[in-house]
């Protein structure tokens, strides 16, 4: 089967061997999957393999095989990839054998993959294939980082730094069905135009004075996946004894931390990373409700993979990046 994948650092559409299914596992044709900003890193980090890697975390397809032992899906189905493997239940921290899909094992930019039959979740009705094939991974690590540790209420007012990413789509939308009040910052005039019409109240630029900026606004939470470039920045702009989530570093992971105006400020910092199954259930009902929807930016066919490989490099996309596999 055709599939991208890294070896022995060529990345490429290569052919590879079909997977087959154990007792417990599926075979789902993969009809579109999505590319994310972990697979940069994950293609630099595996690249001198010698068996190839498939890239890829998110996809959705049909089921095509299933083992002997599965219960509660068959052949036909429409499904979504859950990438959190072996996470079910909402717990403080990933449970022992957590991995994210992808690395070390293969991901889902392929013509095929094999997967226990626990990680794919009926594909929602009322949204498209390439919708569908960039939902689970990206919408997954907004709701735990924004809900389950930001704990976002209605009143609140949450900022968040980097409108483009497709997290931050999907948090806009999520903080807004919550009712809170939602800021985002990008230094691309069109990101931050579309920010405002998926449901930000406000958009200011990166590279504006924030605490000008902000001088009027009381910001309960911050989340933020932007690292160091903007960590201090962002405590400089929360209230006293304001939240912030980080649930990624695309800058340094490294950054100074003033510990004096920190415990002064009463200031709670916590960090997050995917989720569970629970929680990709009520992400599920978010959208079954038409209450967020996934915002694609690009759309490839998977042999123009690596075109869309090098867009996600350069970071002009606001959303998510889909890649078109079967019809």
């Amino acid at each position: 089967m055709k599939a991208y994948a890294v070896k022995q650092n060529d990345l490429q559409v290569r052919e590879v061997k079909d997977p087959s299914p154990n007792a417990e596992e599926v075979v789902i044709d993969i009809k579109v999957a999505g590319l994310n900003r972990r697979d940069l890193s994950i293609a630099k980090k595996a690249g001198d393999r010698e068996d190839p890697l498939v890239l890829g975390s998110d996809a959705a397809g049909v089921i095509s095989a299933v083992g002997e032992n599965v219960q509660g899906v068959q052949v036909g189905d429409e499904v979504i990839i859950n990438p959190s493997l072996r996470w079910k239940q909402n717990s403080d921290a990933p449970p022992e054998g957590f991995d994210i899909l992808g690395f070390p094992d293969n991901g889902t930019l392929a013509e095929k993959i094999v997967l226990h039959h626990d990680q794919v979740e009926p594909k929602p009705r009322n949204i498209s294939w390439e919708e569908s094939g960039v939902l689970a991974l990206a919408s997954l690590t907004g709701y735990r980082a924004l809900v389950t540790k930001g704990e976002v209420k209605a009143g609140q007012t949450v900022f968040i730094p980097g409108a483009g990413s497709g997290v931050a789509t999907y948090m806009i939308q999520i903080a807004k069905s919550k009712g809170a009040k939602v800021i985002v910052s990008s230094r691309s005039e069109s990101k931050r135009e579309a920010a405002l019409k998926i449901g930000a109240d406000v958009a200011i630029d990166t590279n504006s004075d924030w605490e000008k900026e902000l001088a009027d606004e009381t910001i309960d939470l911050i989340i933020d996946s932007v690292g160091a470039a903007t960590f201090n920045r962002s405590l400089d702009v929360l209230k006293k004894g304001g939240k912030m989530v980080i649930f990624g570093a695309t800058t340094d992971d490294v950054t100074d931390l003033d510990l004096r105006a920190f415990f002064y400020g009463q200031y709670q910092l916590l960090g997050s990373t995917m989720g569970s199954r629970e929680e990709l259930h009520e992400v599920l009902k978010l959208i079954e409700d038409d209450q967020i929807k996934p915002v694609v930016s690009e759309t490839y066919s998977l042999d123009k993979a690596n075109e869309a490989f090098e867009y996600l490099k350069v970071n002009d996309q606001f959303g998510n990046i889909a890649i078109k596999v079967n019809d």
